[in-house]
């Protein structure tokens, strides 16, 4: 939308006290995210070689670049198009043939390669030196933008990670997904260079409970089959392939296991394969990515896993997913409070600027912790990622600190969202502020790859592995003796644990998140909001922490 040298003096008044939106800004400038991306590469840089450890320049360089991109207000015009202009379902062609293909507005595609072609979804499997914490950091950037144009890079890069353990398609699509590139054509992928990758997983009469899925697959030979079922749900359904699960016959008495398949839009002949699209879904946001009901007929597909093994085959790309969930939540809560921020530091009331009086400074300032925390424990989890090929303690520790961050930073998404919005008054409720695509879309993260329930059931399902449960427990026993106050916060959950689900997952996210901040006023300031002073409202009790030092982080860089 075109801001250039609009009127100002109008023939009943002159406009005035109306803040200006964010101009041109170096997203990887903000000391938040940047001080998060450092202090967990601080964490690798004991486990890599000089080497390696010398390559995270390289990828901060890359960071710094993709920031300033997508902090362009051209760039980020481009979501609010793709938002406002949702794709459309072509199920025929004049002709009365079945095409099943979906159209995105030019907004759409053109973040699309933006995206991929500076390795959203690939560059944790290409430059594999602190690869992961780059991952969600682009990610998160990429989120400033749209966030659905996310969920198919998300997507992409998780399924990567469960075709590197299967040789067949690691040989014939990895190379494709982790191509830096996109090609938006409806193609076989014999005629492209590339590849995006999507889910369908779940089923109406089951939801998370994937045990239900009523799916079948026929055999065709050893590890090919034909599918015939429904899925409620599947995201992004022109990516050129997907993962789903069916049920299969699994031993020669007929006894049937749920298996994981690869489902590609075209079959090894050429011909469309038969992966029909009923309908697009209404959602309440996330409009410009396509979320999608199908229906398989007869639709080929190979096996990737062991047959009956396919719930084991996916928790690898869960626990991806859940990853990006997690950057894709914390920097969306950081957006909405840098947006916010913004808005009073222009904004006069009362004689003043918003930002400063001393109510409105409290909330900032809960806010802009609540947002930096999110993106410290985003870059822990990130680190685990990085570091779990290298340490078995990072990689047991990994299952159970995805789960407890996912459940902590996805539910405060909602209520980070609100407050900021409330900042900014009536106006915050209108469109043009761009505060509505945040809120619409903020509940998703909570829901997608496991609602608040299915965490809290999957900590303790992590705790109850004894890898995971020792890794947990040195942890936070290093973490207590380091920064003493937590101590006895850290005695409650080595006892605690499958006593209280929710809350469990909830204190261990605190210490977490603490742990991830460095020491210093935020990590102070963390520890007094949440734990000896804590409020149900945001900035009840920002008097007792440096309100002036937490604003300027927020605002010094813009």
């Amino acid at each position: 939308m075109n801001q250039f040298r609009p009127r100002t003096d109008l023939p009943t008044h002159q406009i005035s006290n109306q803040p200006e939106p964010l101009g041109e800004i170096a997203l990887f400038a903000d000391p938040a995210l940047r001080g998060a991306v450092e202090s967990a590469y601080a964490r690798l840089r004991r486990l890599y070689a000089p080497t390696q450890a010398a390559q995270l320049h390289e990828q901060i360089a890359h960071m710094e670049a993709f920031g300033k991109t997508i902090g362009r207000q051209d760039v980020r015009d481009l979501g609010r198009q793709a938002d406002e202009n949702p794709p459309k379902l072509h199920t025929f062609n004049g002709q009365g043939q079945r095409i099943d293909e979906v159209e995105f507005h030019p907004a759409y595609h053109q973040l699309m390669k933006l995206g991929l072609e500076n390795g959203v979804s690939s560059r944790a499997w290409t430059h594999q030196s602190g690869g992961h914490i780059a991952h969600g950091t682009l990610l998160g950037m990429m989120s400033w933008a749209d966030g659905g144009v996310c969920c198919p890079m998300s997507m992409t890069y998780a399924v990567t990670a469960v075709l590197k353990n299967e040789p067949w398609a690691d040989k014939q699509w990895t190379p494709l997904v982790t191509s830096a590139d996109y090609d938006e054509r409806v193609l076989p992928t014999t005629q492209k260079t590339t590849a995006t990758m999507g889910m369908a997983m779940t089923e109406k009469q089951g939801g998370s409970d994937l045990r239900t899925n009523t799916t079948i697959a026929d055999a065709i030979d050893d590890d090919t089959v034909q599918l015939r079922g429904h899925k409620w749900f599947c995201s992004a359904p022109m990516c050129d392939a997907f993962l789903t699960l069916a049920q299969e016959e699994t031993g020669a008495s007929g006894e049937t296991g749920l298996s994981c398949f690869l489902v590609p839009r075209w079959r090894p002949d050429g011909t469309r394969n038969a992966m029909e699209i009923q309908r697009l879904k209404d959602k309440i946001g996330d409009r410009s990515n396509a979320s999608s009901e199908i229906e398989y007929r007869g639709a080929w597909a190979r096996r990737i896993g062991a047959p009956g093994r396919g719930i084991a085959t996916i928790i690898t790309m869960a626990h991806h997913t859940r990853y990006d969930c997690i950057s894709g939540s914390a920097a969306a809560m950081r957006k909405a409070v840098i947006m916010a921020v913004n808005h009073v530091r222009q904004r006069k009331a009362f004689q003043k600027k918003l930002i400063d009086q001393p109510l409105m400074r409290g909330v900032l300032a809960d806010l802009i912790v609540e947002s930096e925390a999110a993106l410290a424990l985003a870059m822990r989890v990130g680190a685990s990622f990085d570091a779990a090929p290298l340490d078995a303690h990072e990689a047991a520790l990994s299952r159970v600190l995805t789960p407890i961050a996912k459940y902590w930073v996805c539910k405060r998404q909602t209520s980070v969202i609100t407050e900021a919005l409330e900042c900014f008054g009536g106006i915050g409720f209108v469109e043009e502020t761009g505060m509505g695509r945040l809120y619409r879309s903020a509940p998703l993260n909570g829901i997608w790859e496991g609602s608040g329930n299915i965490m809290a059931l999957d900590i303790e399902r992590a705790m109850g592995n004894d890898a995971a449960n020792a890794a947990f427990t040195t942890e936070i026993t290093r973490i207590g003796d380091e920064i003493p106050v937590l101590e006895g916060l850290v005695d409650w959950l080595k006892q605690a644990a499958g006593e209280n689900q929710r809350l469990f997952a909830e204190r261990a996210a605190l210490v977490f998140c603490a742990d991830a901040l460095p020491a210093g006023p935020v990590r102070d300031a963390f520890i007094t909001l949440r734990l000896m002073a804590p409020s149900h409202l945001w900035g009840a009790n920002a008097d007792k922490v440096d309100c002036d030092t937490l604003i300027a982080r927020a605002v010094d860089w813009l």
